[in-house]
């Protein structure tokens, strides 16, 4: 894809999405963390339905030691994994404390050494908590990226993340991470992606492929 067309999709989710942002609830860097290591095969609205009460109860990374991990199980047990997500939050927290003064690092490197956080939740911390540029590749981003045809079919999540960063500018990494999350979450839907309406259609062989199947093309 061309750097005009990759352009193009980009003004057009700007369009669209000019004000796309985190939605994970979080007043802080370790709330952020915390908030996106539960994310995991679950929904921001699940997540945020749980962490209204548990960042009342947990502050620090202290405060998620001192409790047994069956107490903190059962704080986020609506959120899917969340036994070994508990398993996570306690280790990463114990790592912050004896490695990081109980801050967050803004290192990205140093972040996925913590439990339970991998590439694309250390991109959301540094992007979001730091403003540093990343783009983090979530089922969203992968999805709209292939469909339009910016990724190949056959590219990793990794493959993936490394193409948008070439394609595109550096200063727009994170803001196109939202619009691109942003857009796959609510107009290029997994299941009933809105082509007929989709400004990007004449760009988009997914699209034109889909509507010739349902005789709307």
């Amino acid at each position: 894809m061309n750097k005009k067309t990759v352009r193009h999709i980009l003004d057009t989710l700007e369009d669209m999405y000019p004000d796309a942002d985190c939605e994970l609830n979080h007043d802080n860097a370790f709330e952020l963390l915390i908030s996106v290591v539960l994310s995991a095969q679950s929904t921001d609205k699940k997540v945020n339905e749980v962490t209204k009460s548990l960042f009342q109860k947990y502050k620090t990374p202290q405060d998620y030691l001192f409790v047994p991990l069956e107490e903190l199980e059962n704080d986020i047990r609506y959120i899917g994994l969340y036994r070994s997500k508990a398993k996570n939050i306690q280790k990463l927290c114990r790592s912050l404390l004896d490695k990081h003064d109980g801050e967050v690092p803004p290192s990205h490197e140093a972040l996925t050494e913590l439990a339970g956080v991998g590439r694309k939740t250390a991109n959301v911390v540094v992007s979001n908590a730091f403003d540093i540029p990343a783009i983090a590749v979530d089922t969203h981003v992968e999805r709209v990226s292939k469909r339009l045809g910016i990724c190949r079919w056959k590219d990793s999540v990794l493959e993936v993340e490394k193409t948008l960063m070439k394609k595109v500018p550096r200063e727009e990494w994170t803001q196109t991470h939202h619009r691109l999350i942003f857009f796959g979450r609510y107009h290029c839907k997994a299941q009933k992606p809105q082509c007929p309406e989709c400004p990007l259609l004449d760009i988009c062989r997914e699209g034109q492929k889909r509507m010739k199947r349902e005789g709307g093309f």
